[in-house]
């Protein structure tokens, strides 16, 4: 009898596979990477080289989407506390979180200043600098 392989058509399960779960540095860079992907860099604005993720889509929606993005960019900085950062990092990935709240609140015009201060982005190359130095392990080759 033929063995049959079955389809998984799930997109949240096929994502769910890629994300390694774990508290080893490794597998949290590579959810950080991934979070940081889905808030800053999801597509490229046809016609310019920039990015846009979920972090200036969520401006659209008043106030609420603000307060889901700075929840998402805290998760990113709670990830990092995991790691054993120090209170001056954390307070400087908190201040990015910050601001991009502060500056997303603007009515009408908050997802302008959003789109060029790219919290997430700030946040995770002080947290790649932290793991490059206290875990080099985990470093990856961009090519």
């Amino acid at each position: 009898m033929a063995n049959t392989t079955r389809i998984d058509n799930d997109p949240l399960r096929r994502i769910a596979g890629m994300v390694p779960l774990g508290k080893e540095p490794a597998a949290v860079r590579q959810r950080l990477e991934a979070m940081e992907h889905l808030l800053e860099g999801l597509f490229t604005i046809p016609g310019t080289n920039r990015k846009v993720g979920l972090d200036v889509i969520l401006n659209v929606v008043p106030i609420g989407g603000d307060v889901i993005a700075a929840a998402m960019g805290s998760w990113i900085v709670w990830e990092a506390r995991n790691l054993g950062m120090s209170k001056l990092q954390m307070a400087r990935m908190f201040g990015n979180v910050g601001t991009d709240f502060m500056l997303g609140l603007i009515p009408f015009i908050g997802a302008v200043p959003d789109f060029f201060f790219r919290s997430n982005t700030r946040n995770l190359r002080i947290i790649k600098k932290h793991l490059d130095k206290h875990h080099p392990a985990t470093v990856t080759v961009q090519g």
